[in-house]
């Protein structure tokens, strides 16, 4: 116990975790609404008839989905943002906003191509128009096929930003990696950061929990 006081509490370590779990925290939440409202709108565009819309949706997947995340980070950081001014932080959350888009973008696609069309035209049929359609018999089929993996999706965002220590933001692994250097204890320092992590994935998991609770 007193070692894991000197590594975690004594000489205001403490303060020093909480301030770089905010920065991931900050950087992943942002991140995720961006994302989630960039994916939508490039998932409007794949599924749609304006080709030039779709053939743009298409490459922006298949490009973002496969480049490598670290390295998306550090050609808009030392590249396309180097001299814009911009803050470590904000270059971030539009790296994570630009690849989260592409995963929600495929997610919700695939989503929709899953319900059956059949249910939409009924409700044509009755009477809805397009929009009343959408709202009522789709989108809540897309937002229910869409959870779970949307969910691993915030998941494995907040993994990703781990990364983000290259770009000299200071997060939470930054942190770890910090003070296990300073205290030479690397094992029980790392593990210490893991645990903290796999918190975070348990609060996700319990709060998509809830709302399935609320229903």
């Amino acid at each position: 116990m007193e070692l894991i006081y000197k590594i975690f509490i004594a000489n205001g370590a403490w303060q020093t975790i909480l301030n770089g779990l905010w920065a991931t925290v900050q950087i992943s939440a942002l991140s995720l609404l961006f994302g989630t409202l960039l994916g939508a709108l490039i998932c409007f565009f794949r599924v749609g008839k304006i080709k030039p819309l779709k053939i743009f949706a298409q490459g922006y997947i298949s490009i973002i989905r496969g480049a490598p995340v670290l390295m998306l980070l550090m050609l808009l950081f030392y590249g396309v943002f180097a001299r814009s001014g911009l803050s470590p932080i904000t270059v971030a959350v539009v790296t994570f906003s630009l690849h989260t888009a592409a995963h929600v973008a495929e997610l919700l696609r695939a989503a929709l191509m899953a319900i059956d069309t059949g249910q939409v035209e009924a409700a044509r049929t009755l009477g809805f128009s397009k929009f009343q359609a959408f709202k009522l018999v789709t989108l809540p089929q897309i937002l229910k096929i869409a959870k779970p993996v949307y969910q691993s999706t915030v998941i494995n965002l907040i993994q990703w930003t781990s990364v983000v220590g290259y770009v000299t933001i200071t997060d939470l692994t930054r942190v770890i990696n910090n003070i296990a250097s300073r205290t030479m204890q690397p094992m029980i320092t790392i593990i210490g950061g893991m645990i903290i992590y796999l918190a975070l994935s348990y609060i996700v998991q319990g709060i998509f929990k809830l709302t399935e609770a609320k229903k």
